[in-house]
């Protein structure tokens, strides 16, 4: 059964235990991923949401109104499919990472920056024992192997839909350190989201807001803070 399909045809939801997890079932007929596996998750809280995306869906179905259904479906038919070449991609994030990489003027970003990263940099350090070297300007810096290595096997070590959900949190963001911060409670997903947004926000303040702009970084913000969800819905 596709979950794509064009017209609602059920009437009943219901969220069912399973040897490894949990499943969404419609008038009885278990929830298939678009690759036609079974859409199994990792908890019953993320079950029930996925179940209550199915229960709001009309006449006609949505799949932009079913973000945890289509998170799960990534971690599913692709994620757990080339969990190590996700793992690398994000991972790689870190030898580039946002907080590393600081402006050389004007003073204000600079010191808006200092204020906002340098906290981060430290507890990268202390607490995920990957120290990070910091640059100034466009001149690339090249992080220890050490450090690399740790990010990978940190990343590594996530789940299937843990992973999905990190992958956007990095790639979003375009730091491993926030995504780290976030899912390991350092930041909270807003605040990370904000400090993310340094740059723009000071462009803005110099040089006025752009309604285009500004309507791409809402979208970024939403997809983001839906990333922090289906993580602590991984539970």
């Amino acid at each position: 059964m596709s979950e794509w399909a064009a017209r609602r045809f059920w009437e009943r939801t219901e969220v069912v235990a399973q040897a490894d997890g949990f499943g969404v079932t419609l008038d009885g007929r278990d929830v298939k991923t678009p690759a036609k596996l079974p859409l199994i998750v990792p908890s019953e809280a993320m079950a029930q949401a996925i179940s209550l995306e199915w229960a709001a869906q009309e006449e006609k179905i949505d799949p932009l109104s079913m973000p945890v259904t289509r998170s799960a479906n990534v971690a599913i038919d692709r994620v757990a499919l080339q969990h190590a070449e996700v793992s690398e991609i994000i991972a790689a994030y870190g030898s580039s990472d946002l907080v590393c990489y600081r402006a050389d003027g004007p003073e204000g970003l600079v010191q808006r920056q200092a204020e906002a990263w340098d906290p981060l940099v430290d507890w990268s350090s202390s607490t995920l024992g990957a120290p990070l070297v910091i640059t100034h300007g466009v001149m690339p810096v090249e992080q220890s192997a050490a450090t690399r290595a740790r990010f990978l096997r940190d990343t590594s070590a996530l789940d299937a839909f843990r992973l999905t959900a990190f992958h956007d949190l990095v790639s979003l963001s375009g730091s491993l350190v926030l995504g780290f911060a976030v899912i390991k409670g350092r930041l909270d997903a807003e605040e990370a989201w904000l400090v993310s947004r340094i740059d723009e926000f000071w462009q803005i303040e110099q040089w006025g807001d752009d309604e285009e702009a500004s309507e791409q970084a809402e979208l970024k913000r939403s997809a983001f803070l839906h990333a922090d969800r289906f993580f602590r819905l991984c539970s």
